[in-house]
Order: C-alpha cells, then sequence, then structure tokens
C-alpha cells in the first residue's frame, strides 16, 4: 500500500476481527469500502461459516462498478482435515492466496520462538542472568513442543494447538516473579508454564505429565552453574547479547534428529512408516474400480469381494451359547463373570459381520437392491480395509482386514478354550479381550474377596519374568500371567530386568511374560520404577488400558520425554 503512494488512516482502512457478531459491521465495512476506494481487512473468517455464503454474494456484488483502489484482505486458521475446508470456492478461486507454513525441524523452530523477542527484552530484568538463562530454555520446551508433534502418538496422544502467545505470556510472567522474588521460584514458574500457559491446552494426564517433564529438565537450579543439557550435545548458552544467541542456535545446536526431543531415533521410523503406509492407501483407493488381471482375464471387483465374503462365511464359528454356558458354571467368580461378558461382546459383532456379509451376497446375486451400505462394505473388502459397521462393535485395531479378521479367529479360539471349564488360562491373551481392564479389576477382585481387603485400597503389582509364553503349563496360585505385550520406545532388558534404550530398527520388540497380582496400595515398592502406560493399539491416546510399574535403573523422566508405553498390539 506504501509502495502505491497509498496513506493509511482510521477512516480509509477497516479491519474487522470477525465472531461475536460482527458480521454487519463487516458488511457496512464493505460497501463504503467498494464506494471510497478503501482497504478492509476481515480477520478470523473461520468463526463465522454461516456467514460465508453472504460475504461471497456480497463481494460478487462489488467485483464490478466498484473503485479502483477497493482491496478486501481476508485472513483464517486453516482447516483441520480436508472435510472441514468451509471457504466458499469462489472466494478462493477469486483471489490471491498466502499461506503462512509453521517452520519445521528444531533449527527453524528454535530461532523464531527467539524471534519473538529483542535485545530490549533481554536487558529489562533486574536479574538478567537468571532471566535470560530461563528465557532461552523456555524457548527451546516452546520448539520442542510444537514440532514433537510430527511424531504421531509417541510425541502427543492428542494434538494441541500451542502458539506463540504461549510462549510470550509465559515469559512475562517470568519478567514479574524474578522481579517480585529474591529467589529464583523454580517450582512456581514450572507450575504456571506447564499447568496453566501450555497445560492450559493438555486434555490428556500421560501428556500433561510429558511436559512437566520437560520443565523439570529444562528450567532448574543447574541451569545457573552452566551444568544444564538441553540435548545432547547442546548445553544451556552462558550470558550473550540477542544475536549472540541465534549465533549460538547456528554454532551449536546438532543435526535434526529425535534425540533433540529426548526421542529414539526408531520413533522417526515409526512415523516415517505410517506416513508412506497412509500415503499408499489414498493412492489405493484412487485405483479404477475394475482391475483387470494379465493373460487377458478380467477379475472384477465383484468376483474379488464375492470370493473373500464366502471365505469369511465359511470361517466363521456359530456364536457362543450364553445360557447353555452359564448353566454349566457353579460359581460366578469374577474371571467367569468376565467370560462372559467378553462371549456377548463377541457374539454382537460376528453377527453383525454374518448379517452384513450375507445381505452383501445376495446384493451381488441382484436379489437385493444394493444400498449404500452394501456399496461400502463392499469397498472396504476390496480395499482389505475392516468396514465400519464392523469397527463399531469391535475394539480398537489399526489393523487390515485379512490381518484384523485372522486376529478375531484367534480371539474366538481363546474364548472357546476359556469357557471350556472356566478356569483361568495358564497365561492370559490380554489383547484379547474387548475389554482389557475387566479381566485386570477381576484379579485384584478375587484377591480382595480371598483376604477379605477392601477393593478400592488395591493395585496391581507387575513382574516382568524371565520366561515367554511356552514355559508355563499352569497359572499361578494368585493373580496370573499374560501374554502379548509390546514394548514403544525402549526395549526390555530380561537379564537385568530393567527397561534399557531400543535397539536401532526394533520399534515394537516383544515383552516377556508378566506376572501381575494384587496387593495392597500402601505396600507398593514406586523407588527405581517408570509407571509405563498400557495402550490397546499405536494410537494411544484414548485406548488407555492400564499403567504398569516397570523397573527401571536410570532417572524415569528418560522414558517420559522417550514416549514409552506398552502396547496390546502392533
Amino acid at each position: 500500500g506504501k509502495k502505491l503512494g497509498y496513506t493509511f488512516n482510521n477512516r480509509n482502512f477497516h479491519n474487522v476481527s470477525l465472531g461475536q457478531s460482527q458480521e454487519v459491521v463487516a458488511e457496512q465495512a464493505l460497501d463504503l469500502a467498494a464506494k471510497e476506494g478503501h482497504w478492509v481487512i476481515l480477520q478470523n473468517i473461520h468463526l463465522v461459516a454461516k456467514w460465508l455464503s453472504s460475504l461471497e454474494k456480497k463481494l460478487e456484488q462489488h467485483s464490478e462498478g466498484s473503485h479502483q483502489d477497493f482491496r478486501v484482505f481476508i485472513s483464517a486458521e486453516p482447516a483441520p482435515s480436508a472435510e472441514s475446508h468451509i471457504i466458499p470456492q469462489g472466494i478462493l478461486e477469486n483471489s490471491i492466496k498466502i499461506t503462512n507454513e509453521a517452520p519445521t525441524g528444531m533449527h527453524a523452530n528454535l530461532h523464531k520462538a527467539l524471534d519473538n523477542f529483542n535485545q530490549d527484552t533481554l536487558e529489562m530484568c533486574t536479574r538478567e542472568h537468571e532471566f535470560k538463562s530461563i528465557l532461552f530454555a523456555l524457548c527451546y520446551f516452546h520448539a520442542v513442543v510444537a514440532e514433537r508433534r510430527k511424531f504421531g502418538p509417541q510425541g502427543w496422544n492428542r494434538s494441541y494447538p500451542f502458539n506463540t502467545g504461549d510462549l510470550t505470556i509465559s515469559v512475562n510472567v517470568l519478567y514479574n516473579y524474578l522481579e517480585a522474588s529474591s529467589k529464583v521460584p523454580y517450582d512456581d514458574l514450572r507450575y504456571l508454564f506447564g499447568e496453566i500457559m501450555y497445560g492450559g491446552h493438555i486434555t490428556d494426564d500421560w501428556d500433561r505429565r510429558l511436559c512437566r517433564t520437560y520443565l523439570e529438565e529444562f528450567i532448574k537450579p543447574e541451569m545457573l552453574e552452566g551444568e544444564l543439557l538441553l540435548a545432547p550435545g547442546f548445553p544451556l548458552p552462558g550470558n550473550m547479547d540477542y544475536n549472540g544467541y541465534h549465533q549460538y542456535i547456528d554454532d551449536a545446536l546438532p543435526p535434526e534428529s529425535p534425540y533433540l526431543y529426548g526421542l529414539h531415533p526408531n520413533a522417526e521410523i515409526g512415523f516415517l512408516t505410517q506416513t508412506s503406509e497412509k500415503l499408499f492407501r489414498i493412492v489405493l483407493e484412487m485405483q479404477p474400480r475394475d482391475t483387470s488381471m494379465g493373460d487377458g482375464g478380467m477379475v472384477t471387483r465383484e468376483e474379488t469381494v464375492k470370493t473373500l465374503l464366502e471365505d469369511m462365511l465359511e470361517k466363521l464359528m456359530d456364536e457362543f451359547n450364553i445360557a447353555e454356558l452359564m448353566a454349566k458354571v457353579e460359581e460366578r467368580t469374577p474371571y467367569a463373570v468376565v467370560a462372559f461378558q467378553e462371549c456377548e461382546r463377541m457374539n454382537i459383532l460376528t453377527s453383525e459381520i454374518k448379517r452384513s456379509l450375507k445381505e452383501l451376497d445376495l446384493g451381488l446375486k441382484g436379489e437385493l437392491t444394493m444400498t449404500s451400505d452394501m456399496e461400502n462394505l463392499q469397498n472396504a473388502l476390496f480395499l482389505d480395509m475392516v468396514p465400519e459397521s464392523w469397527t463399531k462393535k469391535a475394539y480398537p485395531s489399526t489393523a487390515s482386514l485379512g490381518t484384523w479378521f485372522a486376529d478375531l479367529l484367534t480371539r474366538i479360539k481363546e474364548l472357546e478354550a476359556w469357557t471350556g471349564d472356566f478356569s483361568l488360562p495358564s497365561t492370559v491373551w490380554l489383547a484379547g479381550f474387548f475389554n482389557p481392564q475387566s479381566i485386570l479389576t477381576a484379579i485384584m477382585q478375587c484377591t480382595a474377596r480371598k483376604n477379605g481387603w477392601p477393593l478400592d485400597r488395591m493395585t496391581l503389582q507387575c513382574d516382568v519374568t524371565k520366561k515367554n509364553r511356552d514355559d508355563f503349563a499352569s497359572p499361578p496360585r494368585e493373580g496370573a500371567y499374560v501374554h502379548g505385550l509390546f514394548m514403544e520406545g525402549a526395549c526390555w532388558d530380561a537379564q537385568s530386568g530393567m527397561i534399557t534404550d531400543a535397539r536401532l530398527k526394533e520399534l515394537t520388540p516383544a515383552m516377556p511374560v508378566i506376572f501381575l497380582k494384587a496387593i495392597p496400595a500402601d505396600k507398593q515398592d514406586l523407588r527405581n520404577v517408570y509407571p509405563c502406560p498400557v495402550y490397546k493399539t499405536r494410537q494411544r491416546g484414548p485406548t488407555y488400558v492400564w499403567t504398569f510399574n516397570l523397573r527401571s535403573k536410570e532417572n524415569p523422566s528418560k522414558w517420559v520425554l522417550a514416549g514409552v508405553a506398552l502396547l496390546l498390539q502392533v
């Protein structure tokens, strides 16, 4: 505008921040600006989805006959997914589009975090050394939490909108606290940054623990003694001026790697593998509906689906007869109750699978009209995806259809074996349950009844054995042996009986059999343990099951930052 010789003032420049019923103000500003040749800025149009069609008409109306200096600038937050795009096509087609891409990598993010300040900021506090040290640590913390999300669920269980406002307000809080206190109030500062400024965005308890742990590692008294490493090979810098800090980042920050976040290099392999799988899935979904197989023979989509459908119907067993099973049980122990619940859930799932497959079979034969549900099922079967109507009645899983169905048949076999005599299996396959929490609670209930202990004052003690599933012929006298768990982010050293660093390219090593036993909560030994979350799948987040305390020689904070968890499926 200034290059064009345009002088801005309150009369010819209209800045409207949308939301809170500002639509009428925006329309009046547009009418006036079109007539007089003013400029209009409409901010946050993503907040007024219903008004956007009116805006499109208004802009179309002013596209002819308006003043030649009339300009409109529109800003919006990016949509979280393709389905959430709400800006009308007409507006997008007729505008010049500029996107502000967030920087990638720690190097760019750390520079960007520091760019929010200047030399004056560094000099404004009377306690210059403490202020500068904590400010730089906060910039590194900000860059880490923003960029860690690229590692998917191993980075954060959920994605959070951390922004520069969190950083600048935290620095203001830091300034006020240092000016008002004679000693650096580390605990107070960490609480304000981790639980309020950044923690205010966080909705998951494990993510809150991660945020808190970063701050405990980065902001502590040792930082003033020149002994603090923000990452391996990257010490907290000493007293420098503003440009000196930027130079220090260029000179001292190691190359981009998961180590800068406290993660193992495997985290990057996992994240890149999942990204490429997603890309291949999209390419597969875009292929033509009919695929020809060599030798001039045509195998249609329908024929492929029909073969698969018949194979599945043949392999599915009859449903569990709950009434018959109940008659067989002499005493309804907590374990028997869990078995009944699992059988009921399995019946609901298998009956839906059979119903939908038989319906599709009739549709393919032309005996029923094809509905959209039947077409969705056909597409899913062809693309080797688990149909949505099945996943709604099933358990969380990230597997393709072939693997998922084989896993389903194994689950049914396990249940059949268990309901044969209702005695606890020698080792329990924890992943085979719709609701793994139920069997873990049943272990506590059995011990509580036997010893007359109150259930709410009990906990599970987790001892990792040195043996595998085949080494056990019978269940323990108390508690249960469980198998089929995997560790992500680290691995288990069976010799020392401790968590240890992961081996490169072994993303999810299998765990030995684990002995779970219920004990009174006040008897548990919490020294040298890492409280490790157990999840059903690599999606983590809402698939949380329990917490197992695993022995660790190293500080548990190392495993928190590495995103170490136990998984029931990989």
